[in-house]
């Protein structure tokens, strides 16, 4: 078969874990301008129901989620071995969970989202070769 010709574009995949249907759809449009392709959840038991999260290049995850938060998403993920990039977006974040982000290599982006902080974070992370530690 001759390859020459094959347009096949692997577009970065970017989830979005939060409850708020106007914060995922305004990053879900915001992220696609940006190219990105965008899954979104509305909880932690959506995500993990997701068949294939090798798929995600980053996951953003609000801290304040029904069920499982943010943090213990995370957990759970690393847990699963999912080596996937996590960003948390919070607001005022506690000491408590601040410690907690720092020690899971997890990255925090104070809402509101304002300016590029994520969009910035994002880009970094999916620039990064090393994936967060499975910890």
């Amino acid at each position: 078969m001759d390859n020459r010709y094959d347009l096949t574009v692997r577009i970065a995949v970017v989830g979005i874990v939060d409850d708020d249907p106007a914060v995922r759809n305004s990053l879900k449009f915001s992220l696609e301008i940006e190219g990105f392709a965008v899954g979104v959840y509305a909880n932690a038991e959506e995500l993990l129901t997701e068949n294939d999260l090798s798929r995600f290049r980053c996951l953003v995850i609000d801290q304040h989620l029904p069920g499982l938060s943010g943090l213990d998403l995370v957990t759970k993920l690393r847990e699963r071995r999912v080596a996937v990039p996590v960003i948390l977006i919070t607001t005022h974040p506690s000491r408590a969970v601040a410690a907690r982000a720092e020690k899971a290599a997890v990255p925090i982006v104070e809402k509101p989202l304002l300016g590029n902080a994520l969009l910035d974070e994002i880009r970094s992370l999916m620039a990064s070769p090393t994936p967060p530690s499975a910890s």
